[in-house]
């Protein structure tokens, strides 16, 4: 697939990311508007809200306001204006009773708007690991002008082969600078290789918010017992729970025939413990294995 000019967007996209944030509003003066009179945006790029996180967000908010202002747009027809950048803010400050909230309004496309919820929810410590990885393939996509679903690919080629494509390692370079999350060589060997997990799980990491060390053991375990898995850990198993659950999966599971042989012949003392009968049955039964084996060959 021929790859997109991506020359306008990820001039906008470098511009907000060296930003560093684009709710960054200290040279900017805040307005006052309503937490009626704001809507959560549709691109929201994080799935999950953990209540206990929002309630004590709620209680530093109720008791020193809401320190860093939202970045919002307006909504056509000037009915409102949508939140661009700080929802959880928000959340927590109709949790806390607040009836406004301070706010920066900017004229910002259905684009730039998605860009500047992914790069700020990017700054976040407590981004689920999922909607880590969904964001910066996002981003990256953007940056190097491809499609999402060609980002891995073209990832694990750049970790290999740097010197193929070196505006690209340049690019990535950068974004990952402005982002303040690591290395993008980090982010390829440590977190892409999430995307590589059974689809069913990462369905419930993005659509039931499993988390990241229970999808792990989930991952794991042989693919068909998975399902019994998740559905332990989307019922509220433990991480250890899951873990001793996947153990007896390991125990139940018969002895691979060639995996035995194999290590007994590397185990000297096994077959210097073999009586001159033995030892003579197992060179004949290994001499109609290699003959079978070169047949088959």
């Amino acid at each position: 697939m021929p790859r997109r000019d991506p020359d306008a967007r990820r001039g906008a996209l470098g511009a907000l990311v060296a930003n560093l944030t684009p709710v960054d509003t200290r040279e900017e003066s805040p307005r006052e508007l309503s937490v009626e009179s704001l809507t959560p945006s549709r691109f929201q790029p994080r799935r999950h809200f953990d209540e206990a996180a929002l309630r004590d967000l709620a209680a530093s908010v109720g008791d020193r306001g809401v320190l860093q202002p939202l970045l919002v747009r307006p909504l056509p027809g000037g009915d409102g204006h949508e939140i661009v950048a700080g929802e959880r803010r928000w959340r927590a400050a109709k949790l806390a009773g607040l009836r406004a909230v301070p706010v920066v309004v900017r004229d910002l496309s259905d684009e730039e708007a998605q860009d500047a919820a992914a790069v700020e929810n990017l700054q976040r410590a407590d981004l689920d690991v999922i909607d880590e990885v969904d964001l910066t393939v996002a981003l990256v996509s953007r940056v190097l002008g491809l499609p999402a679903e060609e980002v891995p690919a073209r990832l694990h080629v750049l970790v290999n082969r740097p010197g193929e494509h070196p505006e690209d390692v340049t690019r990535l370079e950068a974004l990952f600078t402005g982002l303040g999350r690591g290395t993008w060589t980090s982010f390829v060997k440590n977190k892409l290789r999430v995307l590589r997990w059974p689809a069913p799980v990462l369905t419930a990491m993005r659509e039931h918010g499993l988390g990241y060390s229970l999808a792990g053991v989930v991952a794991a375990a042989p693919e068909g017992r998975q399902g019994e898995l998740l559905d332990l850990a989307l019922g509220g198993a433990t991480k250890a729970e899951l873990r001793e659950r996947l153990l007896s999966f390991r125990k139940d599971k018969p002895a691979d025939p060639a995996a035995l042989v194999a290590r007994a012949l590397r185990d000297r003392r096994r077959l210097d413990a073999l009586g001159a009968k033995e030892r003579r049955r197992a060179e004949t039964l290994l001499g109609e294995l290699a003959r079978l084996l070169g047949e088959a060959g």
